[in-house]
């Protein structure tokens, strides 16, 4: 578009945040639960980080494969940070439900955040799951692996 850019030597003129860490854990076990109350979804999907600095923020970002087990009930997932919910306190981060009533099955399913801890102690990041009343939510369904990556972003 004819712009130039216009450099002193140093990238860190151009603002971009730096990855400073990258801290991951993975579980290959199928976990459920009936519960309507947010619980740990597994304790191996767990990492605890420790920030550089108070202006850092947390890239979350996990992957696994869903199974909401009742037909017609949905699956709620999220993260928390400690004991801080980053969701919905209602519905967390994501959903899945089948407007069919049908069940879902093994669907392959995914969810990041970026966090601003403003701390530089180690922090607790967990995948939490809930299931809708009378229904049944599993994650890593067929004991597929999961992940959860936090990746420490500079100011």
């Amino acid at each position: 578009s004819g712009a130039t850019i216009t450099n002193s030597g140093t990238a860190n003129n151009f603002g971009g945040g730096k990855i400073l860490q990258v801290v991951t854990a993975t579980d290959s076990t199928a976990r459920s639960t009936t519960s309507t109350s947010f619980v740990t979804a597994s304790n191996t999907l767990s990492l605890n980080i420790t920030p550089g600095a108070t202006s850092s923020k947390i890239y979350l970002i996990a992957t696994f494969t869903g199974y909401g087990n009742t037909s017609g009930k949905s699956t709620y997932l999220t993260f928390y940070r400690d004991s801080t919910n980053l969701g919905n306190s209602t519905s967390g981060l994501i959903n899945s439900y089948d407007t069919n009533s049908t069940r879902v099955i093994g669907k392959p399913m995914a969810m990041s955040i970026l966090d601003a801890p403003n701390s530089t102690s180690q922090i607790t990041y967990q995948i939490y799951i809930k299931a809708e009343s009378g229904g049944q939510t599993i994650i890593n369904y067929d004991n597929n692996q999961g992940s959860i990556t936090a990746f420490e972003v500079g100011a």
